[in-house]
């Protein structure tokens, strides 16, 4: 009765077929947030995080992580001005200029070595920002990249309480323009494609308007690599768009990452998918008709001339493969792969069971 049985394997470039194939790569899309969700619509930061950080960026979790310890942090928020504006400190004068720091880490990390400010698509005034909002999705959730063409963030487009959240109704929706062009400027920071205002029916992204013809400059900038969104802040300060006043005063701290996020809170819609090359290894164990007949389980024979406990079994047994089992060459179980229901094996069956391995 047959225990162990060696794979046959075949070089990748052989014309004979190989029992193991290497290498093998899928493109999954999945919801980005936590336990795989599609859509997030509830918005929480930590008073801890705030006190400590809060001026530099603020996490935004899916529960409120003062009251339930499962919650997770989603993303980040941020807002950056090239010159620190909106931020306490000046040359001169003490103070962390978080805003500048937060906009100089932005352009390292997404612009080429000649770029020092973000240029956004369209026409007027606010091609070249000098202060921007970032969205940066944590490494947990985004895990390889986002999916271009299948994000969707609604922005309070109303005048927002700086503390009571109080408005009027309306938002703006947000897209990428991914599905207009199938060659994407790259860059340091990976593939870019814009930001417009448009929204997701049926799967279908639709564009209100393209990024050039965008009103005063594009909304902003999108880089699905690197799981980053970097918006245009005059924009979305316009009346027009989200009504998003930051303060820009010198050496003044002036809460506009809180802001920002109220804004996000406040229309309490972000969809978005991760996408995920999944690589694989596929075993095919080939079982003939004339092996894997029998079974060591004690139930299989009875007596001390080990007749076979179903009399009928004789010069016809019948068995019930469960699992498969991958050895390496001393022996030793690596994985079980288990079929979802049992498998009948004779002489008169044969078998291909695939085992696929994901990593």
């Amino acid at each position: 009765m047959s225990v162990y049985k060696d794979f046959n394997i075949q070089p990748a470039n052989s014309p004979v077929s190989s029992d193991v194939i290497t290498n093998v790569k899928d493109t999954v899309s999945s919801g980005m947030w936590a336990n795989g969700a599609g859509t997030l619509t509830a918005f929480f930061t930590s008073s801890t995080q705030e006190s400590s950080t809060g001026t530099y960026y603020l996490d935004v979790y899916d529960k409120n992580p003062s009251s339930d310890n499962t919650a997770a942090i989603q993303f980040s928020v941020a807002y950056g001005h090239i010159h620190g504006s909106g931020s306490a400190g000046a040359l001169g004068v003490d103070g962390k200029r978080e805003s500048a720091t937060v906009y100089r880490q932005l352009a390292n990390t997404l612009l080429g070595p000649t770029e020092d400010k973000f240029t956004f698509a369209g026409s007027g005034a606010h091609i070249t920002p000098s202060y921007v909002y970032a969205i940066s999705i944590a490494r947990s959730q985004l895990r390889e990249k986002m999916d271009p063409g299948n994000w969707e963030l609604h922005i309070s487009g109303s005048a927002i309480g700086a503390a009571d959240g109080a408005h009027t109704g309306g938002v703006i929706k947000l897209i990428d323009d991914s599905g207009a062009t199938t060659n994407p400027t790259v860059n340091q920071g990976g593939r870019v494609f814009n930001v417009v205002s448009g929204s997701i029916s049926s799967g279908q992204a639709n564009t209100k308007f393209e990024a050039t013809e965008q009103p005063g400059g594009a909304f902003g900038l999108f880089y699905p690599d690197t799981g980053l969104i970097v918006l245009n802040g005059p924009v979305l300060g316009s009346p027009a768009s989200a009504s998003l006043s930051a303060s820009l005063s010198s050496n003044t701290e002036g809460d506009n990452t809180a802001k920002f996020f109220r804004k996000i809170k406040k229309a309490n819609y972000f969809q978005a998918r991760r996408e995920e090359v999944i690589t694989s290894q596929h075993y095919f164990c080939r079982i003939p008709n004339k092996e894997y007949n029998f079974s060591s389980n004690p139930t299989f024979t009875s007596g001390s001339n080990g007749d076979f406990t179903v009399p009928t079994f004789y010069k016809n047994p019948k068995v019930f493969i469960t699992q498969v089992g991958l050895y390496n060459d001393d022996n030793e179980l690596l994985a079980i792969a288990k079929l979802s229901k049992p498998l009948l094996k004779s002489y008169s069956r044969e078998a291909i069971i695939k085992v696929k391995l994901d990593f």
